[in-house]
């Protein structure tokens, strides 16, 4: 980081009142219930950007005491979503600094001190980093783009007659060394080619570093003394089901508890008392992944009441999926049973929002995967909403659940500041996404310099950290390195690979595929003897580019490299290979470069969710694999399965 830039923060530092970062306490998703109630504020929120030179007068002129528009002019900007793309300015889509949002919310009278309500404020995402006033008052800041964080904010909201309140976040999107993901800002100091004072935000990650309030940002009550968190592990011994909870509460030592677990028709099948106990399912329904079984993603509710001596009542339900995952020298187990992983890579992206949440894309985007016959994908390169996980649990949509490290290219980024901050989104990301059954698999990194000489350490620590945080879950983390350089991999349960042959290198030479692609898996096996994932492969297709013999860039060469993975894949995964996932779902926007035509066309569907001509070769290919895993024989038609939708 310039030294300029260095003097903002520790100037920022001094304007902010010292506050722990939010990492303490549950993170259960606002939900109703008898006991709570959970207030949207999506929809426009007043926006500024702080245009000043150095990036602070908000700050320094303190726009979080009065209404955000009395600071000076304000725009309409919509929540959730990202505020690059929203308006023509040029200057707002590749802004680089504090921006600041606001929005007033009028209280429920039933929200008052006298009843006894804890009010909190959460954000589910704010890209980069984010502060938080209520009415003025700073009440939480947070470090990372991708996870939710809150406070509660009871005695602001509730020491007066008022009936509304008013929420200002600053969110900064500058990247560092140490941020996940990491970047610079390079100053261009030759004022015979560049403007005073100019500077560029530079990444090592290929995609565009979208930023604002991506999800949603609510308010919701508790009572007083209320279920803070939950953390359920499953087993299973021959038929019966074990479902192993342990539940915390705060606001006071002395509470019951009792938990009941009701099937899919609401009948209790098993029940306990306490804050941790063990509840058996004799004739247990497993979840299952999607086209893995007769009956996929069944799913139980646990209902957990808890009553204060005070005769307060707290009440939350989970969704639960009886399920195990395990790995041997050369399998992949869901269940006790193998299980291929053949699906894809993700990006939380749309034309208009960015990264913000959407809920018919995200339908769209399921239903997508159900005509493809694709049981899985990894959630590249950051952690995705829970809205999304949720759909997965109920779908069978199994998940590799990716943080946001990509990009670890730099020295400083392998330093002891950098891991304990990757440490920390670790806790963040498992504490969110631990009770999801889609969830199979951690992924701490996506192509680090792992042959780097810290990467050892750097890995080994964080592996172990959280292996920790979980002890039911393989972790890995997705790697371009070379088999026998890698210094992570030997921390790892699960190999993963991304290469693209003939694309990055040997430009057009389709026939070089296959031996480089073996060669590839026979390396990396007889050095680790560890289950492999081709966790990327592919190519760029410009829907409409069209020729034969097939050039690159054509839709008939991004068939034929597929095609010439897949002849590899299918010998190998009768071997050690559990799993492919392509590179990528759909296109996606990237910072502009001579490389990139209009963003990263390496998707199988547009940016607008149309199918190129690859997507029915995977079409094709992923029901060929499911019918086989289903034991109806690799000549029955996708369509038996793939033209419906998602329906329950």
């Amino acid at each position: 980081m310039s030294p300029k830039w260095s003097a903002c923060w520790v100037a920022l530092g001094q304007l902010l009142c010292s506050c722990a970062l939010a990492l303490k306490g549950g993170m259960l998703f606002p939900k109703e219930s008898p006991s709570r109630e959970v207030k949207a504020l999506d929809g426009l929120w007043h926006f500024r950007a702080d245009l000043s030179n150095n990036r602070l007068q908000g700050f320094e002129e303190q726009w979080y005491r009065q209404p955000l528009r009395e600071s000076g002019p304000t725009l309409d900007m919509p929540v959730p979503s990202s505020f690059n793309d929203i308006t023509q300015e040029a200057a707002l889509q590749n802004f680089i600094g504090w921006v600041w949002y606001e929005r007033e919310a009028v209280l429920p009278r039933s929200w008052t001190q006298d009843s006894g309500t804890r009010v909190v404020l959460r954000i589910n995402s704010a890209h980069y980093y984010a502060v938080v006033w209520v009415n003025g008052i700073h009440v939480v800041e947070h470090e990372g783009g991708h996870l939710p964080f809150e406070a509660d904010i009871s005695k602001l909201v509730q020491s007066g007659p008022l009936t509304t309140c008013r929420i200002t976040i600053a969110i900064n999107n500058t990247l560092t060394p140490h941020t996940l993901p990491p970047g610079t800002i390079v100053y261009k100091t030759d004022t015979s080619m560049y403007p005073k004072g100019y500077f560029i935000q530079d990444t090592n990650f290929d995609f565009f570093n979208y930023a604002g309030l991506h999800r949603s940002v609510v308010l919701y009550t508790t009572p007083a003394t209320y279920i803070d968190d939950i953390t359920v592990i499953t087993k299973v011994d021959q038929d019966v089901g074990l479902v192993n909870y342990w539940i915390s509460v705060q606001g006071s030592e002395y509470f019951q508890l009792e938990v009941h677990l009701l099937d899919e028709n609401g009948k209790v099948v098993a029940h306990g008392t306490g804050d941790q106990g063990e509840l058996r399912v004799p004739s247990a329904n497993l979840w299952w992944p999607y086209l893995m079984h007769e009956r996929p993603a069944y799913l139980y509710s646990l209902k957990v009441k808890m009553t204060a001596a005070e005769s307060v009542s707290d009440f939350y339900t989970l969704p639960v999926g009886i399920r195990t995952v395990a790995v041997t020298k050369s399998k992949f187990l869901i269940n006790g049973k193998p299980f291929y992983f053949h699906g894809v890579n993700k990006h939380e992206d749309s034309d208009i929002r960015g990264k913000g949440f959407d809920w018919p894309l995200l339908i769209k985007d399921f239903n997508l995967l159900r005509w493809l016959g694709a049981n899985s994908f990894r959630t590249s390169h950051y952690p995705y909403s829970e809205e999304v996980l949720q759909l997965c649990d109920r779908y069978g949509i199994v998940v590799i659940d990716e943080c946001p490290g990509v990009g670890i290219v730099l020295p400083q980024s392998f330093g002891n500041e950098s891991l304990r901050h990757h440490l920390e989104v670790m806790e963040e990301l498992v504490r969110r996404d631990k009770n999801h059954p889609a969830v199979v698999m951690w992924s701490v990194a996506n192509e680090p310099s792992s042959a780097q000489k810290p990467a050892a350490y750097y890995f080994k620590t964080l592996i172990t950290h959280t292996k920790a945080l979980d002890l039911t879950r393989p972790v890995t983390f997705v790697s371009n390195a070379k088999y026998d350089t890698d210094l992570g991999a030997p921390y790892v349960d699960v190999i993963c690979v991304n290469s693209y042959f003939s694309w990055y290198h040997d430009y057009g030479h389709l026939e070089v595929i296959q031996i480089q692609l073996n060669s590839q898996f026979e390396n990396w096996y007889k050095t680790h003897q560890k289950p492999i994932i081709q966790s990327e492969y592919g190519a760029d297709a410009v829907p409409g580019i069209h020729g034969d013999p097939p050039p690159m860039f054509s839709e008939e060469y991004q068939k034929a490299l597929l095609e010439n993975y897949h002849l590899v894949l299918d010998q190998k995964r009768k071997e050690y290979v559990v799993g492919e996932l392509i590179w990528n779902f759909a296109d996606f926007m990237t910072s502009q470069s001579p490389l990139r035509v209009m963003g990263n066309k390496k998707g199988i569907f547009t940016r607008q969710r149309q199918p190129k001509s690859s997507a029915f070769v995977l079409r094709e290919r992923y029901w060929r694999i499911a019918n086989e895993t289903r034991g109806l024989g690799s000549a029955a038609r996708p369509q038996c399965f793939g033209s419906r939708p998602f329906t329950f």
